[in-house]
């Protein structure tokens, strides 16, 4: 890497943290508009304005590390690697899709990527994730690779009891897990201030003898860094720690949530001052390593992904009624 570059990632690391980052947002805007058109079945939880954290941590991982994802789980999936096309056809509901339609928005999943799916129970994905992180453990010890597990949840998934027994699970047990606490300042409708006692969430990891480490979730770098660190303890045996990353959501908690609860500008000022897109491209052409024709091909060509993926989604077959009855139990 030259002298001269101030960031953890070369050029070509760099132009693919915004590929995937800029698919995040064009995404999540494109299901915006089609949800609105009511084209798609279901609930939806837009990740729009979050992407940094997703893509921060997830480009430390492999597909044979884990992770359990929350109701807002698409810009998991995607930092992950899982195929947008067939999300977009899971979304719709469609054959095809990443669990051939069956789980919808908010469980889509891809084992395959280490993905082990989105949630609709706040706090359900903790106690799962341990059980990965166990597994990956002895897999480990016995000479396997070194894999981790991560665990994302919201404000309000936080409280919750599963959440806080997990913690305590994985310190006890010295499981290569990192619990990342996505806080965008709501918990729905409720401010984070008012529904969580303590100042920071590193208070509470420490209740549990767990280090934790605050950073600005709409900084690709720093979460980058923090993360970096915390996955490098993990896979050499030091135990679990929690992530808190400060963020923003663009979007309401669901889709059609009326947001009285924001203040009056606080989306129009979020937009222009804490979009995590804007600051990693002023970031990386400022410093001259990427040109912004660079970023608008990747632009225009994103866009055309998703262009290809919502027509295939709506193209594609819904799925047969002898199908309901698949996936149920497991087949040995």
């Amino acid at each position: 890497m030259p002298s001269d570059n101030p960031f953890p990632l070369d050029k070509t690391g760099l132009l693919a943290a915004y590929r995937r980052m800029r698919t995040i947002r064009e995404f999540e805007e494109r299901l915006h508009v089609d949800f609105a058109r009511g084209d798609i079945p279901g609930f939806v939880h837009l990740y729009a304005g979050e992407e940094a954290t997703a893509v921060g941590i997830m480009s430390h991982l492999g597909d044979g590390d884990r992770i359990a994802s929350t109701h807002r789980g698409h810009g998991h999936c995607i930092a992950k690697g899982v195929d947008v096309v067939g999300m977009m056809k899971e979304i719709y509901g469609k054959t095809g899709g990443s669990c051939n339609g069956k789980g919808g928005s908010m469980h889509i999943a891809d084992l395959s990527k280490g993905m082990m799916g989105a949630n609709g129970i706040l706090g359900a994905g903790a106690p799962l994730v341990c059980g990965a992180a166990l597994a990956a453990k002895y897999r480990a010890k016995a000479g396997g690779p070194s894999d981790v597990g991560i665990c994302f949840v919201g404000d309000g998934a936080s409280n919750q009891g599963t959440f806080l027994e997990s913690l305590n699970l994985a310190a006890v047990w010295n499981l290569p897990v990192i619990f990342v606490v996505e806080n965008n300042g709501y918990a729905e409708s409720t401010s984070r201030d008012y529904g969580t006692a303590v100042d920071s969430y590193v208070d509470r990891a420490a209740g549990f003898g767990l280090p934790g480490v605050t950073v600005d979730g709409t900084d690709f770098f720093a979460v980058h860094e923090a993360a970096g660190e915390v996955i490098r303890r993990a896979r050499e045996g030091g135990g679990p720690s929690l992530l808190e990353c400060q963020m923003v959501r663009f979007y309401g908690h669901f889709e059609g949530d009326a947001q009285t609860y924001r203040a009056k500008g606080e989306l129009e000022h979020i937009r222009a001052n804490r979009d995590c897109l804007r600051r990693f491209a002023d970031a990386v052409t400022g410093a001259g390593l990427v040109k912004a024709d660079q970023l608008a091909a990747i632009d225009r060509e994103v866009l055309d992904l998703i262009e290809r993926a919502c027509t295939e989604a709506k193209a594609a077959p819904q799925p047969a009624p002898a199908a309901l009855t698949t996936d149920v139990y497991v087949k040995y």
